[in-house]
């Protein structure tokens, strides 16, 4: 069996972080068909990459004779994936939060969700009493989707969206743009994006000096990757798949403690232990048995999401997570603390 692993972005150590937390996952799978090989393709897509980059990337994989792709991981790239996925009848399973990217031959392991996590954010806002949200977010795919489920949300719960501001994915001053939303006077900031821009909004508040609360979405992740950019955000709470109380994962600290400490090994894990188990359960180890013993996994506990979230596919069900997935978190101290419960 060989299995790609598609990084649409820049990885600093190659993604042999990922390859390993990915192979960790694999040998939980007693009977998986053996020998396994990975093969790797940093393919840079949106935003600061190209279409063009991506789609050459999938197609060394592809060429190469991969039987089943892992990622790409943004949206952004997913959906083009997706349609690649479908024309060359490669099954593939990626860890974005669109749930767009699905389709007959991807599958789909949420990093978070640009459907799921706009009404968890405006519950939270309510339980805190905070009625008037101004809106910052990135103008892209990701941006897009989780404004338009966000002003669904808040029109269901009776919370006013003051202004909007729509901001380049890669922006690094947004002064201008957190200014125009202050004058609307809202209790709540709300950013929903990639992330890359995250960071130069939390520089505006502070050099505007506005003390606003802050709700934002999966993007804040990024702090288990740049500690650098964590005590800018200091107070805002942000939507997470670590969960204190997951026991898949305290087992997965106790054998590898850097996979389990971020997001990101901790799915790469669960993929790992996801297409082993489609492996062991397919009738033949190439692309369409793959695909078949994807829909066949079931029930498995995953390592992300809070204890009790579960992990499979079906038939016209490629979403891998079921259950609490999201939890609702705020980094503090250098540290990201589960809040809210």
């Amino acid at each position: 069996m060989r299995i790609g692993l598609c990084f649409d972005f820049p990885q600093a150590d190659g993604g042999a972080g990922f390859e390993a937390a990915l192979r960790l996952g694999l040998d939980q799978v007693p009977d998986v068909p053996g020998p396994v090989e990975i093969l790797r393709e940093v393919a840079p897509g949106l935003p600061r990459g190209s279409v063009a980059e991506l789609v050459a990337g999938w197609r060394a994989l592809c060429d190469a004779g991969v039987d089943l792709v892992v990622g790409p991981s943004i949206s952004d790239n997913c959906v083009i994936a997706r349609d690649l996925a479908d024309e060359d009848r490669l099954p593939a399973v990626n860890y974005s939060g669109g749930e767009r990217t699905r389709s007959g031959w991807m599958f789909h392991y949420q990093i978070g969700s640009l459907e799921e996590e706009p009404p968890v954010l405006v519950r939270r806002l309510v339980e805190r009493g905070l009625r008037r949200a101004a809106v910052i977010h990135d103008a892209s795919i990701v941006g897009d989707r989780y404004f338009e489920c966000l002003t669904w949300a808040a029109a269901a719960q009776g919370v006013a969206l003051t202004a909007t501001v729509a901001i380049d994915p890669t922006a690094d001053d947004v002064r201008d743009a957190v200014a125009t939303l202050r004058i609307s006077e809202p209790d709540a900031l709300v950013y929903l994006g990639l992330g890359a821009a995250s960071h130069a909004v939390a520089l505006a508040l502070a050099d505007a000096a506005w003390d606003v609360p802050v709700v934002a979405n999966s993007a804040l992740m990024f702090g288990y990757a740049r500690p650098d950019w964590r005590d800018a955000w200091r107070g805002w709470e942000y939507l997470d798949t670590l969960a204190d109380d997951n026991r898949v994962r305290a087992a997965l600290a106790a054998r590898d403690r850097r996979a389990a400490a971020g997001p990101i090994g901790c799915a790469a894990y669960d993929l790992g232990r996801l297409v082993g188990e489609a492996a062991a359960r397919a009738d033949r180890v190439d692309r369409a048995g793959l695909r078949d013993g994807l829909e066949r996994v079931k029930q498995l506990p995953a390592a992300s999401g809070r204890d009790g979230t579960l992990m499979g596919f079906g038939v016209w069900d490629h979403a891998a997570l079921k259950g609490e997935y999201l939890v609702l978190r705020g980094w503090r101290d250098g540290h990201s603390v589960q809040v809210g419960d």
